[in-house]
């Protein structure tokens, strides 16, 4: 059991077997969709979600050496070495899924990374090929938060196999068939805290950022229940003006060029404007997603 985890084979048998089983729950998912009338998938939009998904796969695979090479670097500088037992895969497991916490925290709080991440948000649909949506160029840098894991002497080939479980597990949690998996939504992260996650709704943005586990979300006070109140609205705030591909992919990296072009800016300003928090303006017009979430709770109360 354990040699199958080791090395680059154990990563590709996990998208091996992984792939006709998503495919056939994506097939259910869309008679599903078609029988009861719910129009969950739209043709232009599941081609969109293929586009990103086989660019992202592409960039990672150019920087699949360098990437390894970085984290074989800290792995043969580690701190700890590890028994291949049980427990070390549970941990394994327990830092990836932390990790990618991180990762997917950063990209909602700074401008940079959320104009990569955009992408997977665009959509104002909620399907299983949602899950495909790969923000593009995340390989880029995604390694990076995965080092330091290797340095406390995590094989990398073990980290990207228990990611990659994870990301199937993260593709199949994008579905608005399954409403509730009962005591789980205690632990994990389900359909329903990430349908939370995709909404545009003031009182949804930036929360439930887990991918597997979500208890970092309870810790981290990201967490957000559905509420059946406040229903789910799927897409980001202001909408893109079309669903382009190159629209869809420069997004957010245009407004950020138009913004850093402003005549008179000072340095820091610029630089704000690339990684502070999306929403930021450097005469105090702007709103950060904190702050429109402060304004509303402060309505929600004077009610």
């Amino acid at each position: 059991m354990m040699d199958f985890f080791v090395g680059e084979d154990g990563l590709e048998s996990v998208y091996a077997w992984s792939i006709p089983i998503l495919a056939a729950v994506i097939l259910a998912e869309m008679i599903y969709s078609h029988i009861s009338e719910a129009k969950l998938y739209n043709g232009k939009d599941v081609a969109t979600s293929i586009y990103l998904a086989l660019m992202n796969f592409g960039l990672d695979l150019i920087m699949k050496v360098f990437a390894m090479g970085v984290m074989f670097f800290f792995y043969n500088h580690s701190l700890f070495t590890w028994k291949f037992t049980v427990w070390y895969w549970v941990f394994c497991f327990i830092a990836t899924d932390f990790a990618y916490y991180v990762l997917h925290y950063v990209d909602h709080h700074s401008r940079a990374f959320w104009a990569v991440h955009i992408t997977h948000h665009n959509s104002e649909y909620f399907n299983l090929t949602t899950g495909f949506r790969s923000p593009v160029l995340q390989p880029l840098y995604r390694y990076l938060y995965f080092s330091p894991l290797a340095f406390l002497g995590f094989n990398p080939w073990h980290i990207m196999v228990v990611y990659a479980i994870g990301q199937v597990y993260g593709t199949w949690i994008h579905t608005q068939a399954v409403k509730s998996l009962g005591v789980l939504e205690y632990i994990l992260v389900t359909p329903s805290h990430h349908r939370v996650h995709h909404a545009c709704n003031v009182k949804y943005l930036d929360k439930n950022m887990g991918m597997c586990l979500i208890i970092w979300d309870k810790i981290f006070g990201t967490f957000e229940k559905e509420d059946s109140n406040v229903p789910v609205k799927f897409g980001i705030y202001p909408k893109m003006p079309n669903n382009n591909p190159d629209t869809v992919l420069l997004y957010e990296w245009r407004k950020i060029w138009k913004d850093i072009k402003q005549p008179g800016l000072k340095i820091s300003d610029r630089i704000n404007y690339i990684f502070n928090s999306p929403g930021w303006k450097h005469d105090g017009t702007g709103k950060t997603v904190k702050q429109y979430q402060k304004e509303y709770l402060s309505r929600r109360n004077t009610k």
